[in-house]
């Protein structure tokens, strides 16, 4: 996998570009095996924010590299360029490795390369991902996802994880913990790590259960059941979760865990509590407990999270 093609266009976001090109253009000091060569495939020139920037050769040229990454690009609301999807679908069936950073994941979509595969994207653009490709399996809560010819990744750290996740796969562990040296990054965080991000409340407030979710909000340090929720809610238990599936997309049980573990995250980042305290002020009971549902939902220990996302205003 030793030539690297840059899939540009108009409106490409500059971060994703700039880190493949980083970590793909130059090989660390110590790295003394041939390194990558680089190339950006393109039309001229193309506009990256406020630069031009001018590609060394055309989209043509994509379909002779062995490995092709395609940034993401600002406007997910239109269809990426035809050219670019074209060329994007004749370099994967030339046989390149094809790889998406942040909502690059469109392109590989709009040229059919997700489809019957999981994948993923931004988590603030996973919804439209999905409304605008049905057949992709698109999962929110992962970093990046390796179907091994085709990659996607979430947003920015985790463009960064994925490309030191090609240098993985192609140089060793060594080697990419070097490049990860280089540029003061972890050097490793799998691609099943949650995406830091919390599932929010329901937009619409014209809904049963519109009374119902701010009084769970003000009790999360409470053992709430099921029972609990519907009595409440003044409607049977069958009933309150064709309503939650209705409105939340998930059982009454599950949303609240997840405002439970949403509120661990506030409390993580913000104060100085015990992971005891946490586990009590959120209804978990126990720290063993709160671990084990929060390593499971967000993908790290509590203690790491707080490590990596705690607030300067949370520390006294």
């Amino acid at each position: 996998m030793d030539t690297v093609a840059l899939a540009v266009t108009d409106g490409m976001l500059h971060f994703e570009l700039s880190v493949a090109y980083e970590i793909f253009g130059s090989a660390p000091d110590a790295v003394t095996t041939p390194w990558y060569r680089l190339s950006v495939c393109g039309p001229s020139p193309v506009r990256v924010g406020r630069f031009l920037l001018e590609p060394d050769h055309g989209l043509d040229r994509l379909r002779y590299a062995d490995t092709v990454i395609v940034p993401g690009w600002a406007d997910v609301d239109v269809d990426p360029p035809a050219d670019l999807v074209d060329a994007v679908r004749s370099a994967h069936e030339a046989g390149a490795r094809v790889a998406s950073l942040c909502t690059g994941a469109f392109v590989l979509a709009a040229a059919g390369l997700l489809d019957g595969r999981r994948a993923t994207t931004h988590w603030a653009h996973t919804d439209l991902l999905t409304d605008r490709h049905p057949r992709v399996s698109v999962d929110p809560d992962v970093l990046y996802v390796d179907n091994g010819s085709v990659l996607t990744s979430a947003g920015k750290a985790a463009a960064l994880d994925l490309c030191l996740h090609l240098v993985r796969l192609d140089h060793g562990s060594s080697i990419a913990n070097t490049v990860a040296r280089r540029l003061v990054v972890p050097p490793h965080r799998d691609g099943g790590q949650a995406q830091f991000v919390t599932t929010p409340l329901p937009a619409r407030t014209d809904h049963p259960l519109a009374a119902l979710f701010p009084w769970v909000l003000e009790r999360l340090d409470h053992p709430l059941s099921v029972e609990d929720l519907a009595r409440q809610a003044r409607m049977s238990s069958r009933n309150l979760g064709r309503h939650f599936r209705s409105v939340a997309g998930t059982t009454p049980l599950r949303w609240l865990l997840t405002q439970r573990i949403r509120r661990a995250q506030e409390l993580l980042e913000t104060t100085d509590d015990t992971v005891d305290a946490i586990a009590s002020a959120t209804g978990m009971g126990t720290a063993a407990t709160l671990r084990r549902h929060f390593n499971r939902a967000v993908g790290v220990p509590p203690d790491s999270y707080r490590r990596t996302f705690r607030s300067p205003a949370g520390r006294l």
